[in-house]
């Protein structure tokens, strides 16, 4: 018998309908979802370690994807540096990431409704009260989880040359 072809990146690059029928899928096979968001212009390592340490507390990991008129709009007119669709690829051909999902709005609060994570996974740089959907996911007994931080890595230094 012959092994099923590797999925393409661009396979796990899903709509918003597909992201929810994917959720749906998760929980009637009795998986964990695990979601997470951001912008991940210029990937870096600690982009990677954020990722694989929030696909460890669950079974699948989805990905919601600033769109760039919403990086304009957090980061400033010169970001992103990488488009969206490049941007929604290279994270998708990670191992750690089953799926990967734009949104255009300010924040994902929409996309956490409507995919009902079983956890919310974000930066230990944020504080849990300014955790976007931690009151809803918490609301249907899901939970948050504040990644480790990977000191001095992020893509405004290494826009500034600071490594």
């Amino acid at each position: 018998m012959r092994a099923a072809a590797p999925r393409r990146a661009r396979d796990k690059i899903l709509s918003r309908v597909a992201a929810a029928a994917f959720a749906r899928a998760c929980r009637r096979r009795g998986e964990k979802l695990v979601f997470t968001n951001g912008c991940f212009d210029l990937l870096h390592v600690g982009h990677t370690r954020s990722l694989e340490e929030a696909r460890s507390l669950g079974d699948r990991l989805i990905v919601a994807l600033n769109r760039d008129a919403s990086v304009r709009h957090l980061k400033g007119p010169t970001r992103p540096l990488v488009p969206e669709m490049r941007r929604a690829e290279v994270l998708a051909s990670l191992a750690c990431v089953d799926a990967v999902v734009l949104f255009g709005e300010r924040t994902p609060l929409r996309l956490i409704r409507a995919l009902q994570p079983d956890v919310l996974a974000k930066g230990g740089d944020w504080k849990l009260e300014e955790i976007v959907g931690r009151e809803e996911v918490e609301g249907w007994g899901g939970r948050v989880a504040r990644l480790r931080v990977v000191r001095g890595a992020s893509t405004s230094a290494l826009i500034e040359g600071k490594r």
